[in-house]
């Protein structure tokens, strides 16, 4: 499934029985483009004992990550559509939360689009991870806001949760930086001992945003969820955006709401295909 062309391989653990000390093999194995199905990473569903169903991420190297917007929204069709759901409003739980769902069936009960609410945004340093210094003085009073120099140059950005850590700065013009680049070495800055998600954003008037991303551990993808949300979050926080905007990311466009304080993402999760995968980790 895809959102946004954000395409994960979806596993049901509710038929599937897998062995956990292979799951980041698997992931790395399942993205393969070339000797696997190729993907952004690998996304289970679940049985849960805190929501109605749980979802857990792998990037395409293997790591685990703790949210994924996109990801909700896929998960939250597929469990309506195959009935692990009775109801349209339901809970998913993630890593480090759970998230309400709603979906918005068609006249012949499939969803193509959902919203997530994805909860109360937390900035600053302990919200994602920096065990840094900071560059400049003023940033210890403002301590959402962060200075990183790389061999590329110095990048301010401002560092934000939505349940996985996001680093968004603000720029001239999103769609001409050079993400592949700067992405990465922003990503593993010594600083971030667990890494972070880098975004590059653009307001265009109070109601729009252009958007790109590195993500940590699958690097330029082509829909962001939780960064979509943590832009829009830093955008409203900074006096630049209004509560209620459109996202324009590379696979399409994402409606973000600030609601009495939290955010609720709506856009559209789509299934290609079904299929068994035949993996014999021994050969790896």
């Amino acid at each position: 499934m895809h959102g946004l062309g954000n395409n994960y391989v979806y596993i049901n653990e509710f038929e599937e029985s897998l062995d956990e000390s292979q799951l980041p093999l698997l992931a790395v194995a399942l993205s393969d483009v070339r000797r696997g199905i190729g993907s952004d990473g690998m996304i289970l569903m679940g049985p849960s004992t805190k929501a109605d169903v749980r979802m857990r991420i792998f990037n395409t190297d293997g790591s685990e990550a703790e949210n994924c917007g996109n990801g909700l929204r896929c998960v939250a069709k597929y469990a309506y559509e195959h009935g692990l759901v009775q109801n349209e409003a339901f809970q998913i739980q993630y890593k480090t939360g759970v998230a309400g769902a709603q979906v918005h069936p068609e006249e012949d009960g499939t969803v193509e689009t959902v919203t997530i609410d994805m909860g109360a945004p937390s900035f600053g340093a302990g919200a994602v991870g920096y065990a840094g210094t900071f560059l400049h003085d003023e940033e210890q009073s403002e301590t959402n806001s962060l200075s990183l120099s790389v061999s590329q140059g110095e990048f301010h950005g401002t560092m934000v949760s939505m349940g996985n850590p996001h680093f968004v700065i603000f720029s001239d013009d999103a769609k001409t930086v050079p993400v592949a680049e700067i992405g990465p070495a922003l990503e593993r800055h010594v600083a971030f001992p667990n890494r972070i998600n880098v975004e590059f954003v653009t307001p265009l008037g109070p109601t729009e945003l252009d958007f790109r991303v590195w993500e940590r551990g699958s690097g330029i993808t082509y829909a962001c969820g939780t960064g979509a949300c943590a832009s829009v979050a830093a955008g409203i926080q900074q006096g630049l955006l209004s509560d209620k905007v459109t996202v324009h990311l590379l696979g399409g466009d994402l409606l973000i709401e600030q609601r009495d304080g939290r955010i609720f993402m709506t856009g559209e999760a789509k299934e290609i295909f079904t299929g068994e995968f035949h993996w014999h980790p021994e050969n790896i």
